[in-house]
Protein backbone atom coordinates (compact mmCIF):
# COMPACT_ATOMS: atom_id res chain seq x y z
CA UNK A 1 0.00 0.00 0.00
CA UNK A 2 1.77 3.34 -1.15
CA UNK A 3 0.40 6.53 0.40
CA UNK A 4 1.21 9.72 -1.30
CA UNK A 5 1.16 13.57 0.44
CA UNK A 6 -0.23 15.89 -0.90
CA UNK A 7 0.07 19.10 1.97
CA UNK A 8 -2.06 19.26 4.68
CA UNK A 9 -4.05 15.90 5.05
CA UNK A 10 -4.66 15.33 1.90
CA UNK A 11 -3.58 11.78 0.76
CA UNK A 12 -3.93 9.42 -1.66
CA UNK A 13 -3.69 5.45 -0.66
CA UNK A 14 -2.67 3.09 -3.71
CA UNK A 15 -3.21 -0.66 -3.76
CA UNK A 16 -3.48 -2.85 -7.06
CA UNK A 17 -3.66 0.20 -9.39
CA UNK A 18 -6.47 1.51 -7.36
CA UNK A 19 -6.37 5.63 -5.76
CA UNK A 20 -8.31 6.49 -2.81
CA UNK A 21 -8.55 10.49 -2.15
CA UNK A 22 -8.57 11.57 1.38
CA UNK A 23 -9.49 14.91 2.26
CA UNK A 24 -8.53 17.28 -1.03
CA UNK A 25 -8.96 20.58 1.34
CA UNK A 26 -8.01 23.99 0.87
CA UNK A 27 -4.63 24.53 2.64
CA UNK A 28 -3.47 21.68 0.05
CA UNK A 29 -4.28 23.99 -2.90
CA UNK A 30 -4.12 27.05 -1.77
CA UNK A 31 -1.01 28.10 -3.49
CA UNK A 32 -1.31 26.63 -6.82
CA UNK A 33 1.15 23.83 -6.20
CA UNK A 34 -1.56 20.83 -5.88
CA UNK A 35 -4.27 21.57 -8.42
CA UNK A 36 -7.58 19.44 -8.89
CA UNK A 37 -6.18 17.95 -12.19
CA UNK A 38 -3.41 15.86 -10.32
CA UNK A 39 -6.49 13.69 -8.95
CA UNK A 40 -8.31 12.86 -12.21
CA UNK A 41 -7.48 9.21 -11.93
CA UNK A 42 -8.69 8.37 -8.76
CA UNK A 43 -10.95 5.70 -7.94
CA UNK A 44 -12.87 7.10 -4.64
CA UNK A 45 -12.93 10.39 -2.39
CA UNK A 46 -13.56 10.17 1.35
CA UNK A 47 -14.13 13.50 3.15
CA UNK A 48 -13.61 13.24 6.68
CA UNK A 49 -15.31 16.24 7.97
CA UNK A 50 -16.16 19.90 7.15
CA UNK A 51 -13.34 21.67 8.37
CA UNK A 52 -12.11 23.48 5.25
CA UNK A 53 -8.93 22.53 5.42
CA UNK A 54 -10.39 19.12 4.64
CA UNK A 55 -13.09 19.92 2.49
CA UNK A 56 -13.46 22.93 -0.02
CA UNK A 57 -16.94 21.93 -2.32
CA UNK A 58 -15.66 23.93 -5.42
CA UNK A 59 -12.13 21.88 -5.35
CA UNK A 60 -13.98 18.76 -4.41
CA UNK A 61 -16.53 19.34 -7.46
CA UNK A 62 -13.49 19.64 -9.94
CA UNK A 63 -12.13 16.66 -8.98
CA UNK A 64 -15.40 14.57 -9.54
CA UNK A 65 -15.72 16.03 -12.67
CA UNK A 66 -12.39 15.36 -13.63
CA UNK A 67 -12.57 11.49 -12.20
CA UNK A 68 -15.76 10.43 -12.01
CA UNK A 69 -15.18 9.11 -8.45
CA UNK A 70 -17.56 8.53 -5.49
CA UNK A 71 -17.73 10.62 -2.57
CA UNK A 72 -17.76 8.85 0.73
CA UNK A 73 -18.26 10.90 3.52
CA UNK A 74 -20.41 11.11 6.87
CA UNK A 75 -23.95 12.77 7.67
CA UNK A 76 -22.84 16.44 8.35
CA UNK A 77 -20.48 16.75 5.36
CA UNK A 78 -23.28 15.03 2.76
CA UNK A 79 -25.72 17.99 3.88
CA UNK A 80 -23.55 20.37 3.07
CA UNK A 81 -21.91 19.02 -0.31
CA UNK A 82 -25.47 18.23 -1.44
CA UNK A 83 -26.25 22.07 -1.71
CA UNK A 84 -23.14 22.60 -3.98
CA UNK A 85 -24.42 20.10 -6.10
CA UNK A 86 -21.90 17.29 -5.38
CA UNK A 87 -23.56 14.09 -4.31
CA UNK A 88 -22.02 11.59 -1.70
CA UNK A 89 -23.03 8.10 0.04
CA UNK A 90 -22.86 8.45 3.77
CA UNK A 91 -21.04 5.84 5.81
CA UNK A 92 -22.26 5.17 9.24
CA UNK A 93 -19.94 3.72 12.03
CA UNK A 94 -19.22 0.23 10.30
CA UNK A 95 -16.60 -1.35 7.65
CA UNK A 96 -16.76 -1.13 4.37
CA UNK A 97 -15.12 -2.44 1.21
CA UNK A 98 -13.85 -0.02 -1.27
CA UNK A 99 -11.62 -1.74 -4.05
CA UNK A 100 -8.65 -3.83 -2.40
CA UNK A 101 -9.62 -1.21 0.33
CA UNK A 102 -11.02 -2.50 3.88
CA UNK A 103 -12.29 0.74 5.82
CA UNK A 104 -13.34 1.08 9.05
CA UNK A 105 -15.29 3.85 9.87
CA UNK A 106 -15.46 5.56 13.37
CA UNK A 107 -16.91 8.52 14.57
CA UNK A 108 -14.13 10.36 16.65
CA UNK A 109 -14.11 13.43 18.63
CA UNK A 110 -12.35 16.96 17.39
CA UNK A 111 -9.72 18.18 19.23
CA UNK A 112 -11.23 21.76 20.85
CA UNK A 113 -11.15 24.85 18.84
CA UNK A 114 -11.78 27.99 20.14
CA UNK A 115 -15.05 29.72 19.71
CA UNK A 116 -15.60 26.53 16.62
CA UNK A 117 -18.64 24.37 17.15
CA UNK A 118 -17.23 20.67 17.41
CA UNK A 119 -18.02 18.89 13.80
CA UNK A 120 -19.57 15.12 12.43
CA UNK A 121 -16.08 13.65 12.04
CA UNK A 122 -15.12 10.25 10.96
CA UNK A 123 -11.68 8.69 11.64
CA UNK A 124 -10.84 5.27 9.31
CA UNK A 125 -8.82 2.24 9.91
CA UNK A 126 -7.38 1.21 6.60
CA UNK A 127 -6.91 -2.20 5.62
CA UNK A 128 -6.20 -2.63 9.36
CA UNK A 129 -2.76 -1.53 9.25
CA UNK A 130 -3.36 2.42 9.34
CA UNK A 131 -5.12 4.51 11.71
CA UNK A 132 -6.43 7.71 10.47
CA UNK A 133 -8.04 9.59 13.74
CA UNK A 134 -8.17 12.97 11.47
CA UNK A 135 -7.63 15.62 14.31
CA UNK A 136 -8.35 13.42 17.10
CA UNK A 137 -6.61 12.23 20.09
CA UNK A 138 -9.21 10.91 22.50
CA UNK A 139 -8.47 7.99 24.25
CA UNK A 140 -10.57 5.51 22.95
CA UNK A 141 -8.07 5.41 20.02
CA UNK A 142 -5.76 3.63 22.21
CA UNK A 143 -7.02 0.22 22.08
CA UNK A 144 -5.44 0.40 18.64
CA UNK A 145 -1.98 0.30 20.28
CA UNK A 146 0.52 -0.80 18.31
CA UNK A 147 -0.72 -0.69 15.15
CA UNK A 148 1.29 -0.29 12.00
CA UNK A 149 1.14 3.12 11.14
CA UNK A 150 -0.36 6.35 12.35
CA UNK A 151 -1.28 9.66 10.61
CA UNK A 152 -0.48 11.87 13.39
CA UNK A 153 -1.32 15.85 13.07
CA UNK A 154 2.19 16.92 13.65
CA UNK A 155 1.01 21.24 14.34
CA UNK A 156 -2.74 22.75 14.74
CA UNK A 157 -3.84 25.04 16.83
CA UNK A 158 -6.00 22.85 18.72
CA UNK A 159 -2.69 21.04 20.30
CA UNK A 160 0.64 20.98 20.88
CA UNK A 161 3.92 18.60 20.63
CA UNK A 162 3.41 18.07 24.00
CA UNK A 163 -0.32 16.56 23.52
CA UNK A 164 0.49 15.41 20.14
CA UNK A 165 3.75 13.36 21.00
CA UNK A 166 1.64 11.75 23.91
CA UNK A 167 -0.98 10.59 22.62
CA UNK A 168 1.60 8.62 20.41
CA UNK A 169 3.92 7.98 22.72
CA UNK A 170 0.71 6.13 24.29
CA UNK A 171 -0.21 4.52 21.19
CA UNK A 172 3.19 3.01 20.19
CA UNK A 173 2.76 2.84 16.55
CA UNK A 174 5.37 1.15 14.73
CA UNK A 175 5.61 3.98 12.30
CA UNK A 176 4.25 7.76 11.73
CA UNK A 177 3.19 9.72 9.07
CA UNK A 178 2.62 13.19 9.64
CA UNK A 179 0.22 15.45 8.99
CA UNK A 180 -1.84 18.68 9.14
CA UNK A 181 1.03 20.89 8.57
CA UNK A 182 -0.20 23.29 5.07
CA UNK A 183 0.12 26.08 6.66
CA UNK A 184 3.81 26.41 8.20
CA UNK A 185 6.63 27.34 6.23
CA UNK A 186 9.25 24.55 5.18
CA UNK A 187 12.20 25.45 7.48
CA UNK A 188 9.71 25.44 10.51
CA UNK A 189 8.06 22.12 9.20
CA UNK A 190 11.83 20.83 8.72
CA UNK A 191 13.32 21.81 12.20
CA UNK A 192 10.39 20.10 14.05
CA UNK A 193 10.35 17.16 12.08
CA UNK A 194 13.87 17.22 12.85
CA UNK A 195 12.32 17.52 16.68
CA UNK A 196 9.75 14.51 16.22
CA UNK A 197 11.95 11.92 14.28
CA UNK A 198 14.67 12.36 17.42
CA UNK A 199 11.87 12.10 20.01
CA UNK A 200 9.91 8.96 18.14
CA UNK A 201 13.55 6.84 17.80
CA UNK A 202 14.19 6.83 21.21
CA UNK A 203 11.32 4.34 21.13
CA UNK A 204 12.10 2.10 18.03
CA UNK A 205 9.66 4.22 16.33
CA UNK A 206 10.12 5.17 12.32
CA UNK A 207 8.85 8.75 12.12
CA UNK A 208 8.73 9.19 8.12
CA UNK A 209 9.76 12.95 8.01
CA UNK A 210 7.79 13.79 4.84
CA UNK A 211 6.12 17.01 3.71
CA UNK A 212 6.84 18.00 0.64
CA UNK A 213 4.12 17.28 -2.67
CA UNK A 214 4.44 14.06 -4.00
CA UNK A 215 6.27 12.90 -1.50
CA UNK A 216 5.58 8.87 -0.54
CA UNK A 217 6.30 5.87 1.77
CA UNK A 218 4.49 2.35 1.45
CA UNK A 219 3.79 -0.07 3.45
Amino acid sequence: MKITKYLHSCLVFELDDYKLLFDPGKFSFAEGVVTPDMFADVDAIIITHNHPDHLDAAILKEIVSLSNAPVYTNKQVAGQIEKEGIASTVWEDGIYNVGPFKLEALTVVHELIMDNPLPQMTGFIINDKVLHPVDSMEDKLLKYHGIGLLLMVTMAPFANEVRISGFADKLQPKQILPVHDGYAKEFFIKQRYEAYTRHFDKQGIKFHNIYKVGDSITI
